[in-house]
């Protein structure tokens, strides 16, 4: 009861201020994911009407690279220069990241790589904000905050689920950390970023779980199970890509030949395989996974032609191949694991995002604004065994380990001091 008149005040200021702040950074991202997003469903129309542009794969990257080369070098590390300036606030990021973002990102799907969408709506977020400190001189407290609304509104707006962007904001940048400071202004941002977005009339792809067993021991055993595949499948994938750019780095020293060769790459597979399910966003196939039984070597086509795109240096987003991966999983491990299908690709599509980003919590939040109330209790398993099993390296490098996951090391210090 002791709630003086100056902390009421200190209280209403700091509510009013992030409200209004959140709510321009929303704006802003909103209406960028927006146009994003509008964007690259033309790119990928127009694609699959002349797939004869695959074979310039190799053209567009050279021009993705020499763009990045000679436009963007302070801003080409993307999402981990976000992560980097939260931890270390040393310079405003410059606003050429966000139209370089969208125009390279757009590129890479209209030319027919792998890629996704959740790093070019958050990369354009944290830089539209960012801007704000050129107007209003922010401390580096204050802008620490304002990055985390720019990423929280950029993910919230391109996948339409503002309590997952909200949570990803706070949770991505500390592994097994959450700065409760920061809680307000990205929910505020989050929400806004999605209910702008909405107003431009962009309809977000829906999923639908269609059935849920019974909670006991054995489905909350096959649950964990699961979770352990998109754990390890969600490593295996961070590395992979992280493989395949210091291959590029280290055998092609001129940048913009990288997602030259790499264009040659993809565009040979897609020609090899003779179908083009395994580029762009994927989300076709997505929403099969929900209902049908795919090609169980599904998953694994994703995770190569996504970390040959990515590692090669063109631009996108690692998540919703994610999606693609999790979900195709889950419809494969349906043969072997007594689960429905459209349950098992439910928790693979959140569970390896969340293993392979760090982003339990988030993940969690996710399943449940996409698919309903009543996965929560399955994907929170598996979204939780999943960042268990994924180790501490994930697809964003530039994250720092808040709190440490079970480890052989931890037994070893254990050990000692005893």
């Amino acid at each position: 009861m002791n709630f003086s008149t100056k902390e009421l005040f200190a209280v209403t200021n700091y509510t009013l201020k992030w409200i209004l702040i959140a709510s321009v950074i929303g704006i802003f991202s909103g209406s960028a994911s927006a146009l994003f997003l509008l964007s690259l469903d033309a790119a990928t129309i127009w694609r699959e009407n002349h797939l004869w542009i695959i074979a310039l794969l190799p053209f567009g990257g050279l021009l993705i690279g020499l763009m990045y080369h000679y436009l963007g070098k302070e801003v080409e590390k993307g999402s981990n220069l976000l992560i980097d300036e939260i931890h270390n606030p040393t310079k405003v990021i410059h606003f050429k990241m966000a139209p370089l973002i969208l125009l390279g990102t757009v590129a890479t799907h209209l030319f027919g790589g792998s890629a996704g969408r959740e790093g070019t709506a958050v990369q354009m977020g944290g830089s539209i904000g960012d801007q704000l400190n050129h107007v209003f001189k922010f401390n580096n407290e204050d802008r620490i905050l304002i990055l985390i609304c720019g990423i929280s509104a950029g993910f919230a707006s391109v996948f339409g689920t503002p309590l997952a962007g909200a949570v990803f904001g706070l949770e991505v940048y500390f592994i097994g950390k959450l700065s409760y400071k920061a809680i307000f202004p990205s929910f505020m941002a989050a929400i806004a970023g999605d209910y702008v977005c909405d107003l431009w009339n962009i309809q977000h792809t829906h999923y639908a779980v269609m059935s849920f067993p019974e909670i006991d021991g054995m489905v909350v055993l096959y649950c964990i199970l699961a979770g352990i595949a998109f754990g390890l499948t969600g490593k295996f994938f961070a590395h992979f890509t992280h493989i395949i750019s210091n291959f590029y780095k280290s055998k092609i020293k001129y940048p913009p030949l990288r997602p030259t060769i790499g264009g040659c790459v993809v565009a040979l597979g897609v020609w090899m395989l003779g179908t083009t399910d395994y580029i762009g966003l994927g989300i076709p196939v997505i929403e099969s996974s929900f209902h049908q039984q795919l090609p169980v070597y599904a998953f694994v086509l994703k995770i190569l032609f996504t970390s040959l795109t990515l590692g090669a240096a063109f631009k996108g987003g690692e998540v919703t191949p994610l999606f693609f991966i999790g979900a195709t999983l889950g419809n494969a491990l349906a043969l072997v694991i007594p689960l429905p299908v459209s349950l098992l690709a439910g928790m693979g599509f959140a569970a390896v995002f969340a293993g392979a980003a760090n982003t339990p919590l988030a993940t969690i939040f996710m399943a449940i604004e996409l698919f309903g109330a009543e996965i929560g209790i399955f994907a929170a398993i598996a979204c939780v065994t999943s960042y268990l099993f994924s180790g501490h390296f994930g697809i964003y490098s530039s994250q720092i380990t808040g709190t440490s996951k079970p480890s052989a090391t931890d037994k070893i210090t254990e050990n000692k001091e005893h």
